[in-house]
Protein backbone atom coordinates (compact mmCIF):
# COMPACT_ATOMS: atom_id res chain seq x y z
CA UNK A 1 0.00 0.00 0.00
CA UNK A 2 1.16 3.56 -1.04
CA UNK A 3 1.72 6.09 1.42
CA UNK A 4 -1.10 9.11 2.02
CA UNK A 5 -4.16 5.78 1.17
CA UNK A 6 -5.25 6.32 4.41
CA UNK A 7 -5.51 10.38 4.92
CA UNK A 8 -5.51 11.69 8.31
CA UNK A 9 -6.23 9.62 11.03
CA UNK A 10 -6.63 10.62 14.76
CA UNK A 11 -6.12 8.13 17.46
CA UNK A 12 -7.20 8.71 20.76
CA UNK A 13 -6.30 6.02 23.42
CA UNK A 14 -4.98 6.26 27.37
CA UNK A 15 -1.99 3.94 26.75
CA UNK A 16 0.78 5.63 25.41
CA UNK A 17 2.63 2.14 24.48
CA UNK A 18 -0.15 1.72 22.08
CA UNK A 19 -0.60 4.68 20.40
CA UNK A 20 3.43 4.86 19.90
CA UNK A 21 3.26 1.07 18.06
CA UNK A 22 -0.28 2.45 16.11
CA UNK A 23 1.36 5.43 14.96
CA UNK A 24 4.92 4.11 13.45
CA UNK A 25 2.71 1.24 11.85
CA UNK A 26 0.56 3.64 10.00
CA UNK A 27 2.28 6.99 9.41
CA UNK A 28 3.82 4.79 6.39
CA UNK A 29 0.33 4.54 4.96
CA UNK A 30 -1.20 7.99 6.08
CA UNK A 31 -0.78 11.45 4.86
CA UNK A 32 -0.86 12.93 8.38
CA UNK A 33 -1.68 10.91 12.08
CA UNK A 34 -2.20 12.44 15.09
CA UNK A 35 -2.46 10.84 18.59
CA UNK A 36 -4.03 11.31 21.53
CA UNK A 37 -4.36 9.90 24.86
CA UNK A 38 -6.85 12.34 27.06
CA UNK A 39 -10.18 12.44 26.04
CA UNK A 40 -11.16 15.82 27.00
CA UNK A 41 -9.69 17.18 24.30
CA UNK A 42 -11.83 15.39 21.47
CA UNK A 43 -14.26 18.25 21.65
CA UNK A 44 -11.16 20.82 20.64
CA UNK A 45 -9.75 18.60 18.07
CA UNK A 46 -12.64 17.56 16.43
CA UNK A 47 -13.61 21.41 16.35
CA UNK A 48 -10.50 22.44 14.54
CA UNK A 49 -9.59 19.70 12.15
CA UNK A 50 -10.73 17.43 9.29
CA UNK A 51 -10.05 13.87 10.14
CA UNK A 52 -10.70 11.01 7.55
CA UNK A 53 -10.89 8.07 10.34
CA UNK A 54 -10.71 8.75 14.38
CA UNK A 55 -9.76 5.65 15.86
CA UNK A 56 -11.27 5.71 19.54
CA UNK A 57 -10.56 3.25 22.22
CA UNK A 58 -13.62 2.36 24.23
CA UNK A 59 -12.11 2.30 27.78
CA UNK A 60 -10.22 4.63 29.22
CA UNK A 61 -8.75 4.54 32.56
CA UNK A 62 -11.65 5.32 35.08
CA UNK A 63 -13.63 2.69 33.45
CA UNK A 64 -11.93 -0.41 32.41
CA UNK A 65 -14.64 -2.60 30.90
CA UNK A 66 -18.33 -0.95 30.27
CA UNK A 67 -17.53 0.97 27.64
CA UNK A 68 -19.81 3.64 28.66
CA UNK A 69 -16.78 6.29 28.39
CA UNK A 70 -16.31 5.46 24.34
CA UNK A 71 -19.90 5.36 23.80
CA UNK A 72 -19.76 8.81 25.52
CA UNK A 73 -17.04 10.01 23.37
CA UNK A 74 -18.52 8.45 20.01
CA UNK A 75 -21.55 10.67 20.55
CA UNK A 76 -19.92 13.95 21.64
CA UNK A 77 -18.32 13.26 18.18
CA UNK A 78 -21.26 12.71 15.93
CA UNK A 79 -22.56 15.88 17.82
CA UNK A 80 -19.93 17.96 16.73
CA UNK A 81 -19.26 16.21 12.77
CA UNK A 82 -22.38 13.96 11.67
CA UNK A 83 -20.49 12.72 8.96
CA UNK A 84 -17.53 11.76 11.17
CA UNK A 85 -15.94 8.03 10.78
CA UNK A 86 -15.21 6.34 13.79
CA UNK A 87 -13.73 2.77 14.24
CA UNK A 88 -14.27 2.34 18.27
CA UNK A 89 -11.32 -0.30 19.71
CA UNK A 90 -11.23 -2.52 22.85
CA UNK A 91 -9.73 -5.49 24.10
CA UNK A 92 -13.24 -6.68 25.09
CA UNK A 93 -14.83 -8.58 22.27
CA UNK A 94 -18.81 -8.15 23.38
CA UNK A 95 -21.05 -8.91 20.29
CA UNK A 96 -23.71 -6.55 21.92
CA UNK A 97 -21.00 -3.34 22.79
CA UNK A 98 -20.25 -3.64 18.93
CA UNK A 99 -23.72 -3.87 17.95
CA UNK A 100 -24.90 -0.76 20.06
CA UNK A 101 -21.80 0.71 19.00
CA UNK A 102 -22.86 0.34 15.31
CA UNK A 103 -26.06 1.71 16.38
CA UNK A 104 -24.85 4.98 18.02
CA UNK A 105 -23.14 5.67 14.96
CA UNK A 106 -19.34 3.77 14.72
CA UNK A 107 -18.49 2.76 11.13
CA UNK A 108 -16.49 -0.51 12.89
CA UNK A 109 -15.33 -1.90 15.33
CA UNK A 110 -12.18 -4.26 16.09
CA UNK A 111 -10.53 -5.89 18.70
CA UNK A 112 -6.25 -5.00 20.20
CA UNK A 113 -4.08 -6.65 20.31
CA UNK A 114 -4.83 -6.00 16.63
CA UNK A 115 -3.50 -7.91 13.37
CA UNK A 116 -1.64 -4.90 11.74
CA UNK A 117 -2.69 -6.43 7.86
CA UNK A 118 -6.51 -6.71 9.41
CA UNK A 119 -6.28 -2.70 11.28
CA UNK A 120 -4.71 -1.12 7.87
CA UNK A 121 -8.13 -3.29 5.73
CA UNK A 122 -10.30 -1.55 7.99
CA UNK A 123 -9.12 1.99 7.95
CA UNK A 124 -9.22 1.54 3.93
CA UNK A 125 -12.67 0.53 3.82
CA UNK A 126 -13.47 3.22 6.23
CA UNK A 127 -11.46 6.24 3.68
CA UNK A 128 -13.71 4.82 0.95
CA UNK A 129 -16.52 5.62 3.43
CA UNK A 130 -14.92 8.79 4.34
CA UNK A 131 -15.07 9.60 0.46
CA UNK A 132 -18.27 9.15 -0.27
CA UNK A 133 -19.91 11.03 2.41
CA UNK A 134 -17.96 13.97 1.36
CA UNK A 135 -18.66 13.39 -2.90
CA UNK A 136 -22.38 13.08 -1.39
CA UNK A 137 -22.36 16.17 0.35
CA UNK A 138 -20.59 17.85 -2.35
CA UNK A 139 -22.90 16.80 -5.12
CA UNK A 140 -25.96 17.66 -2.96
CA UNK A 141 -25.10 21.62 -1.95
CA UNK A 142 -23.84 21.60 -5.89
CA UNK A 143 -27.49 20.38 -6.96
CA UNK A 144 -29.11 23.19 -4.92
CA UNK A 145 -27.07 25.72 -6.62
CA UNK A 146 -27.69 24.17 -9.94
CA UNK A 147 -31.55 24.21 -9.22
CA UNK A 148 -31.19 27.96 -8.33
CA UNK A 149 -29.50 28.97 -11.66
CA UNK A 150 -31.67 27.15 -13.62
CA UNK A 151 -34.64 29.19 -11.87
CA UNK A 152 -33.05 32.32 -13.56
CA UNK A 153 -33.88 33.35 -17.09
CA UNK A 154 -30.85 32.54 -19.70
CA UNK A 155 -30.27 34.45 -22.91
CA UNK A 156 -27.23 33.87 -25.01
CA UNK A 157 -25.03 36.25 -25.73
CA UNK A 158 -26.15 38.25 -29.47
CA UNK A 159 -23.94 40.62 -31.00
CA UNK A 160 -22.22 40.99 -34.43
CA UNK A 161 -20.60 44.37 -34.01
CA UNK A 162 -16.91 44.71 -34.31
CA UNK A 163 -16.63 44.86 -30.51
CA UNK A 164 -18.58 41.53 -29.76
CA UNK A 165 -16.69 39.69 -32.41
CA UNK A 166 -13.02 41.04 -30.50
CA UNK A 167 -15.06 40.04 -27.33
CA UNK A 168 -15.68 36.28 -28.50
CA UNK A 169 -12.46 36.40 -30.04
CA UNK A 170 -11.00 36.92 -26.50
CA UNK A 171 -13.45 34.26 -24.66
CA UNK A 172 -11.89 31.69 -27.38
CA UNK A 173 -8.43 32.28 -25.95
CA UNK A 174 -8.60 32.40 -22.20
CA UNK A 175 -11.54 29.88 -21.45
CA UNK A 176 -9.25 27.17 -22.32
CA UNK A 177 -7.04 28.37 -19.41
CA UNK A 178 -7.59 28.55 -16.00
CA UNK A 179 -6.63 32.06 -16.07
CA UNK A 180 -8.74 34.73 -13.73
CA UNK A 181 -10.59 36.86 -15.47
CA UNK A 182 -12.23 40.43 -14.64
CA UNK A 183 -15.00 41.65 -16.90
CA UNK A 184 -15.50 45.47 -16.62
CA UNK A 185 -18.74 47.58 -18.35
CA UNK A 186 -21.44 49.04 -17.68
CA UNK A 187 -24.17 48.02 -15.73
CA UNK A 188 -26.83 45.55 -17.91
CA UNK A 189 -24.21 44.74 -20.48
CA UNK A 190 -24.21 41.09 -19.77
CA UNK A 191 -21.13 40.95 -17.50
CA UNK A 192 -22.50 37.46 -16.40
CA UNK A 193 -23.12 36.54 -20.01
CA UNK A 194 -19.80 36.53 -20.46
CA UNK A 195 -19.17 35.19 -17.02
CA UNK A 196 -20.89 31.81 -18.04
CA UNK A 197 -19.76 31.93 -21.87
CA UNK A 198 -16.01 31.71 -20.25
CA UNK A 199 -17.07 28.44 -18.00
CA UNK A 200 -19.11 26.84 -20.52
CA UNK A 201 -16.09 26.66 -23.11
CA UNK A 202 -13.67 25.47 -20.26
CA UNK A 203 -12.04 22.55 -19.23
CA UNK A 204 -14.88 22.99 -16.27
CA UNK A 205 -17.92 23.06 -18.31
CA UNK A 206 -19.20 19.56 -17.04
CA UNK A 207 -18.69 21.09 -13.05
CA UNK A 208 -20.85 23.86 -11.42
CA UNK A 209 -20.66 27.56 -12.02
CA UNK A 210 -21.71 29.64 -9.02
CA UNK A 211 -22.53 33.23 -9.13
CA UNK A 212 -22.40 35.84 -5.70
CA UNK A 213 -23.60 39.61 -6.28
CA UNK A 214 -21.68 40.88 -4.29
CA UNK A 215 -23.41 44.30 -4.26
CA UNK A 216 -26.36 42.88 -2.37
CA UNK A 217 -24.03 40.95 0.17
CA UNK A 218 -23.58 43.11 3.59
CA UNK A 219 -20.81 43.05 5.53
CA UNK A 220 -22.13 41.04 8.74
CA UNK A 221 -22.99 38.18 6.30
CA UNK A 222 -19.94 38.41 3.72
CA UNK A 223 -17.75 35.74 5.34
CA UNK A 224 -20.40 33.10 6.19
CA UNK A 225 -22.28 33.75 2.68
CA UNK A 226 -18.59 32.92 0.58
CA UNK A 227 -16.73 30.79 3.43
CA UNK A 228 -19.59 29.07 5.18
CA UNK A 229 -20.15 28.78 8.27
CA UNK A 230 -20.46 25.99 11.31
CA UNK A 231 -24.04 25.25 13.06
CA UNK A 232 -24.22 27.68 16.48
CA UNK A 233 -21.65 29.98 15.40
CA UNK A 234 -23.59 33.05 15.21
CA UNK A 235 -27.81 33.16 16.75
CA UNK A 236 -29.33 32.05 13.00
CA UNK A 237 -26.60 29.55 12.42
CA UNK A 238 -28.82 26.32 12.37
CA UNK A 239 -27.06 24.14 10.69
CA UNK A 240 -24.03 23.31 8.86
CA UNK A 241 -23.24 25.31 5.65
CA UNK A 242 -20.94 25.47 3.04
CA UNK A 243 -19.84 29.00 1.53
CA UNK A 244 -19.79 29.36 -2.27
CA UNK A 245 -16.31 29.13 -2.35
CA UNK A 246 -16.79 25.33 -1.44
CA UNK A 247 -19.95 24.73 -4.02
CA UNK A 248 -17.74 25.82 -6.20
CA UNK A 249 -14.88 23.94 -6.17
CA UNK A 250 -13.60 22.41 -8.90
CA UNK A 251 -15.78 24.26 -11.13
CA UNK A 252 -15.88 28.40 -11.46
CA UNK A 253 -17.10 31.55 -9.04
CA UNK A 254 -18.33 34.36 -10.70
CA UNK A 255 -17.76 37.69 -8.03
CA UNK A 256 -20.43 40.07 -9.52
CA UNK A 257 -19.95 44.19 -8.68
CA UNK A 258 -16.34 42.80 -6.47
CA UNK A 259 -15.97 47.03 -6.68
CA UNK A 260 -18.56 47.41 -4.23
CA UNK A 261 -16.16 45.45 -1.16
CA UNK A 262 -15.09 47.46 1.40
CA UNK A 263 -11.30 47.18 2.11
CA UNK A 264 -11.52 44.94 5.01
CA UNK A 265 -13.74 42.69 3.08
CA UNK A 266 -11.10 42.89 -0.14
CA UNK A 267 -8.25 42.04 2.61
CA UNK A 268 -10.70 38.65 3.46
CA UNK A 269 -11.03 37.92 -0.12
CA UNK A 270 -7.64 38.28 -1.05
CA UNK A 271 -6.21 36.16 1.43
CA UNK A 272 -8.45 32.98 0.56
CA UNK A 273 -7.45 33.98 -3.19
CA UNK A 274 -3.88 33.55 -2.14
CA UNK A 275 -3.97 30.34 0.05
CA UNK A 276 -6.44 29.12 -2.45
CA UNK A 277 -8.26 27.31 1.12
CA UNK A 278 -11.25 28.78 3.21
CA UNK A 279 -12.39 28.27 6.98
CA UNK A 280 -15.60 28.12 7.84
CA UNK A 281 -16.94 30.39 10.56
CA UNK A 282 -16.77 28.79 13.86
CA UNK A 283 -13.97 26.64 13.58
CA UNK A 284 -10.17 26.76 12.77
CA UNK A 285 -10.87 24.08 10.02
CA UNK A 286 -9.41 25.33 6.80
CA UNK A 287 -10.86 23.80 3.58
CA UNK A 288 -8.96 23.73 0.18
CA UNK A 289 -10.74 24.89 -2.81
CA UNK A 290 -9.87 24.86 -6.37
CA UNK A 291 -11.83 27.18 -8.44
CA UNK A 292 -11.54 29.34 -11.72
CA UNK A 293 -12.02 33.30 -10.57
CA UNK A 294 -14.28 35.32 -13.12
CA UNK A 295 -15.00 38.86 -11.33
CA UNK A 296 -16.97 41.64 -13.06
CA UNK A 297 -17.69 45.49 -11.86
CA UNK A 298 -18.88 48.86 -13.09
CA UNK A 299 -16.75 50.67 -11.56
CA UNK A 300 -12.99 51.80 -12.54
CA UNK A 301 -10.96 50.28 -10.14
CA UNK A 302 -7.88 51.36 -11.67
CA UNK A 303 -8.47 54.72 -10.36
CA UNK A 304 -10.04 53.29 -6.97
CA UNK A 305 -6.52 52.64 -6.41
CA UNK A 306 -5.70 55.43 -6.76
CA UNK A 307 -8.06 56.86 -4.22
CA UNK A 308 -7.20 54.09 -2.01
CA UNK A 309 -10.41 52.64 -1.97
CA UNK A 310 -9.55 49.41 -3.59
CA UNK A 311 -6.21 47.39 -2.95
CA UNK A 312 -3.94 46.97 -5.88
CA UNK A 313 -2.37 43.28 -5.02
CA UNK A 314 -6.70 42.34 -5.60
CA UNK A 315 -6.34 43.85 -8.62
CA UNK A 316 -3.67 42.11 -9.49
CA UNK A 317 -4.80 38.52 -8.29
CA UNK A 318 -8.32 38.90 -10.48
CA UNK A 319 -7.25 40.40 -13.73
CA UNK A 320 -4.76 38.62 -15.39
CA UNK A 321 -7.48 38.78 -18.32
CA UNK A 322 -9.42 42.09 -18.56
CA UNK A 323 -12.81 41.98 -20.78
CA UNK A 324 -13.89 45.59 -21.42
CA UNK A 325 -18.11 45.33 -21.94
CA UNK A 326 -18.72 48.13 -24.58
CA UNK A 327 -22.52 49.97 -23.68
CA UNK A 328 -25.21 49.22 -26.36
CA UNK A 329 -24.70 52.71 -27.69
CA UNK A 330 -21.57 51.99 -28.69
CA UNK A 331 -22.59 48.88 -30.46
CA UNK A 332 -25.86 50.36 -32.58
CA UNK A 333 -25.50 47.89 -35.42
CA UNK A 334 -26.36 44.69 -32.40
CA UNK A 335 -29.21 47.12 -31.50
CA UNK A 336 -31.62 45.48 -34.13
CA UNK A 337 -30.58 41.70 -33.41
CA UNK A 338 -31.01 42.48 -29.96
CA UNK A 339 -34.46 43.64 -30.52
CA UNK A 340 -35.63 41.28 -33.02
CA UNK A 341 -34.91 38.20 -31.00
CA UNK A 342 -36.28 40.13 -27.29
CA UNK A 343 -39.50 40.44 -29.32
CA UNK A 344 -39.70 36.59 -30.66
CA UNK A 345 -38.92 35.88 -26.83
CA UNK A 346 -41.72 37.95 -25.25
CA UNK A 347 -44.47 37.29 -28.02
CA UNK A 348 -44.05 33.22 -27.36
CA UNK A 349 -44.33 34.36 -23.88
CA UNK A 350 -47.24 36.81 -23.89
CA UNK A 351 -48.88 34.49 -27.01
CA UNK A 352 -48.89 37.69 -29.26
CA UNK A 353 -48.58 38.01 -32.88
CA UNK A 354 -45.74 40.60 -34.35
CA UNK A 355 -44.29 41.30 -37.73
CA UNK A 356 -41.63 42.61 -36.42
CA UNK A 357 -40.63 46.75 -36.24
CA UNK A 358 -41.96 50.22 -38.09
CA UNK A 359 -38.89 52.00 -39.79
CA UNK A 360 -40.33 54.63 -37.03
CA UNK A 361 -39.95 52.22 -34.35
CA UNK A 362 -36.42 50.78 -34.55
CA UNK A 363 -34.86 53.92 -35.70
CA UNK A 364 -36.52 55.38 -32.11
CA UNK A 365 -34.65 52.02 -30.89
CA UNK A 366 -31.64 53.03 -32.34
CA UNK A 367 -31.26 56.65 -31.46
CA UNK A 368 -32.40 56.02 -27.88
CA UNK A 369 -28.87 56.51 -25.39
CA UNK A 370 -30.00 53.42 -23.42
CA UNK A 371 -28.42 53.88 -20.09
CA UNK A 372 -29.42 50.71 -18.80
CA UNK A 373 -28.02 48.94 -21.86
CA UNK A 374 -29.54 45.32 -23.08
CA UNK A 375 -31.32 45.04 -19.76
CA UNK A 376 -33.02 48.71 -20.26
CA UNK A 377 -33.73 47.21 -24.03
CA UNK A 378 -35.08 44.10 -22.77
CA UNK A 379 -37.83 45.38 -20.44
CA UNK A 380 -38.68 47.84 -23.22
CA UNK A 381 -39.59 45.79 -25.34
CA UNK A 382 -41.43 43.62 -23.17
CA UNK A 383 -43.78 46.55 -22.04
CA UNK A 384 -44.17 47.88 -25.44
CA UNK A 385 -45.16 43.90 -26.36
CA UNK A 386 -47.81 43.72 -23.92
CA UNK A 387 -49.63 47.36 -24.50
CA UNK A 388 -49.31 47.36 -28.67
CA UNK A 389 -52.43 46.40 -30.69
CA UNK A 390 -51.01 46.52 -33.78
CA UNK A 391 -49.18 43.74 -35.85
CA UNK A 392 -45.68 45.66 -35.83
CA UNK A 393 -43.93 47.75 -32.82
CA UNK A 394 -43.87 51.85 -33.58
CA UNK A 395 -42.08 54.24 -32.25
CA UNK A 396 -45.58 55.10 -30.54
CA UNK A 397 -45.09 52.35 -28.95
CA UNK A 398 -42.18 53.21 -27.28
CA UNK A 399 -43.48 56.73 -25.80
CA UNK A 400 -42.19 56.32 -22.17
CA UNK A 401 -38.44 55.95 -24.03
CA UNK A 402 -39.43 59.44 -26.25
CA UNK A 403 -40.53 60.99 -23.49
CA UNK A 404 -37.13 61.24 -21.71
CA UNK A 405 -34.30 61.68 -23.92
CA UNK A 406 -30.77 61.70 -23.04
CA UNK A 407 -29.97 64.79 -23.79
CA UNK A 408 -32.70 66.62 -21.42
CA UNK A 409 -31.01 65.78 -18.63
CA UNK A 410 -29.10 68.98 -18.82
CA UNK A 411 -29.54 72.09 -17.00
CA UNK A 412 -31.02 74.79 -19.35
CA UNK A 413 -30.76 77.81 -16.58
CA UNK A 414 -27.79 79.76 -16.36
CA UNK A 415 -25.58 78.13 -13.17
CA UNK A 416 -22.61 78.67 -11.83
CA UNK A 417 -22.87 75.57 -9.53
CA UNK A 418 -19.12 73.46 -10.76
CA UNK A 419 -21.12 70.29 -10.63
CA UNK A 420 -24.12 71.54 -13.25
CA UNK A 421 -21.47 72.91 -15.21
CA UNK A 422 -19.30 69.40 -15.16
CA UNK A 423 -22.64 67.36 -15.75
CA UNK A 424 -23.85 70.02 -18.82
CA UNK A 425 -20.67 69.62 -20.70
CA UNK A 426 -20.32 65.98 -20.34
CA UNK A 427 -23.59 65.43 -21.75
CA UNK A 428 -22.75 67.72 -24.78
CA UNK A 429 -19.72 65.86 -25.33
CA UNK A 430 -21.26 62.54 -25.58
CA UNK A 431 -24.44 64.08 -27.64
CA UNK A 432 -22.09 65.46 -29.83
CA UNK A 433 -19.91 62.09 -30.44
CA UNK A 434 -23.37 60.03 -30.93
CA UNK A 435 -22.86 58.58 -27.71
CA UNK A 436 -19.16 57.74 -28.45
CA UNK A 437 -18.12 56.86 -24.70
CA UNK A 438 -13.68 56.69 -26.12
CA UNK A 439 -14.26 60.22 -28.52
CA UNK A 440 -16.19 61.91 -26.04
CA UNK A 441 -13.81 61.00 -22.70
CA UNK A 442 -10.72 62.18 -25.52
CA UNK A 443 -12.02 65.56 -26.46
CA UNK A 444 -13.01 66.16 -22.65
CA UNK A 445 -9.48 64.88 -22.02
CA UNK A 446 -10.36 62.18 -19.78
CA UNK A 447 -9.56 58.58 -19.56
CA UNK A 448 -11.89 56.46 -20.70
CA UNK A 449 -12.32 54.85 -16.70
CA UNK A 450 -12.69 58.41 -15.57
CA UNK A 451 -15.91 59.45 -17.17
CA UNK A 452 -17.63 56.29 -16.80
CA UNK A 453 -17.04 57.42 -13.17
CA UNK A 454 -18.48 61.12 -13.31
CA UNK A 455 -21.66 59.26 -15.79
CA UNK A 456 -22.27 57.54 -12.61
CA UNK A 457 -21.94 60.01 -10.45
CA UNK A 458 -24.42 62.04 -12.32
CA UNK A 459 -26.83 59.52 -13.54
CA UNK A 460 -26.16 59.75 -17.13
Amino acid sequence: METQDLGKILIIDDNEDLLFAAKMLLKKHAKEVMIEKDPRRIPFLVNNNNYDVILLDMNFREDTTSGKEGFHWLKQIKEIDPKAVVILITAFGDVEMAVQALKEGATDFILKPWQNEKLIATLSAAIKLKESYNEVDKLQKKQKQMQTDMKKPYTDIIGQSASMKNIFSIIDKVAQTDANVLILGENGTGKELIARAIHDRSLRKDDIFVGVDMGSITESLFESELFGHKRGAFTDAKDDRAGRFEIADKGSLFLDEIGNLSLPLQSKLLTVLQRREVTRIGTNKAISVDIRLICATNMPLHESIADNTFRQDLLYRINTVEIFLPPLRERQDDIPTLANHFLKSYSQKYRKTFNGFTAAGMELLQRYGWPGNIRELQHAIERAIIMAEGEELDSRDFFFLSAKPASDKAPTAVTLNLDDMERTTIQRAIDKNGGNISKAAKELGLTRASLYRRLEKYGL
